[in-house]
């Protein structure tokens, strides 16, 4: 065969028994999943920022990061819901690149899934109980899911993965809000049938067992740009974009119409900076439509302490190793923007 066995990975049980949240954890878990549920359904009008790094590769790094955007979340929660972006496994569109911790707890060293099933759920209880604030991560591996499910508060399915099968029908069985990006084409159309499939029942095998799902009427879109045949990315933020994807959303008739606007990867063309002008104008067309505040329900913002990203076994502190991010304090100051502006 052309698969070689290497290890056996611990099980879901055995990682949570190893690495348990605490009783009082989740009760407060609870109260944040109610408010980000409540602001996709229309509840409560604040705005839901989804930031942080655009991977969670280091977690010394990844920690000062999460004390800091503690601190400002206490000053803006009343306008702003913010989710830390806390994402431990990364897509590579070639297959080669670093994947995440999930893969490689130390980016310097060779893969090991072992260590890395630990070291993702420790890094996401480290932030939960250093910073009281409960995170989003990415469903890279649906049959992955069970070792993070009741630690996350938001789950994102990536441009690459929001066509597989897999991933529409076990986001039809999470009790939280999913975030279905449009694929790297640029089809709204797929988005579209991810979200449906994801907000109705199934059946299907999972991790070796026949399950069936209820349906998440939180499933949702996630605009973050387009490559078009000649590989040049193509945003889709604009007010004309959100108009779309509305009327797209309605003829439908799809549960809690929503989006969210991903101000990176193809809306900015990579280029970091642009997040802030991206973000702002996001804000404007809520402001001039009625219809359209209702239905933008935020941003994913990609942030570290440090701006750009650099490569591999370069060792700058806080500085993204796959795509750039803002520096924290462009990310402060944007915060604080987004708090005065959002209404």
């Amino acid at each position: 065969m052309g698969i070689t066995f290497v290890d056996v990975v611990p099980t879901p049980e055995e990682i949570i028994d190893l690495y348990p949240l605490g009783a009082k954890r989740k009760e407060e878990k609870k109260i944040v999943d109610q408010e980000i549920a409540d602001i996709i359904t229309g509840k409560d009008r604040r705005l839901l920022v989804i930031i942080g790094p655009c991977s969670a590769d280091q977690e010394d790094s990844v920690l000062d990061y999460m004390y800091r955007l503690a601190e400002v979340n206490e000053k803006v929660k009343d306008r702003l819901c913010i989710v830390p972006r806390v994402y431990t496994n990364k897509p590579r569109t070639t297959g080669e690149g670093y994947k995440g911790l999930l893969h490689q707890p130390n980016p310097d060293k060779r893969p090991n899934m072992r260590e890395g099933i630990a070291a993702i759920r420790k890094m996401h209880l480290h932030i939960i109980n250093d910073t009281g604030m409960f995170s989003a991560d990415e469903m890279l591996y649906p049959e992955n899911f069970p070792y993070l499910e009741d630690l996350l508060s938001y789950h994102a399915v990536g441009a690459r993965s929001v066509e597989n099968q897999q991933h529409r029908q076990v986001s039809s069985g999470i009790n939280g809000p999913v975030g279905m990006k449009n694929p790297t084409s640029g089809d709204l159309t797929v988005m579209l049938n991810a979200i449906y499939a994801a907000q109705h029942p199934h059946e299907f095998i999972f991790r070796g067992q026949e399950v069936k799902t209820d349906g998440n009427p939180l499933a949702h879109a996630v605009l973050r740009g387009a490559l078009n045949k000649h590989q040049q990315c193509q945003p889709n933020y604009h007010y004309e974009d959100l108009q779309l994807l509305y009327s797209m959303y309605e003829e439908r008739h799809l549960a809690n119409p929503a989006v969210i606007v991903d101000t990176n990867h193809s809306n900015s063309n990579k280029q970091y900076m642009e997040q802030i002008r991206i973000a702002k104008e996001v804000l404007h067309s809520r402001r001039h439509s009625a219809v359209i505040h209702d239905f933008v329900k935020g941003l994913m913002i990609e942030s570290y302490l440090e701006p750009g990203c650099q490569k591999v076994g370069e060792h700058i502190y806080g500085r993204s190793i796959t795509d750039p991010c803002l520096g924290w304090k462009e990310s402060e100051r944007l915060l604080y923007d987004l708090a005065e502006q959002a209404d």
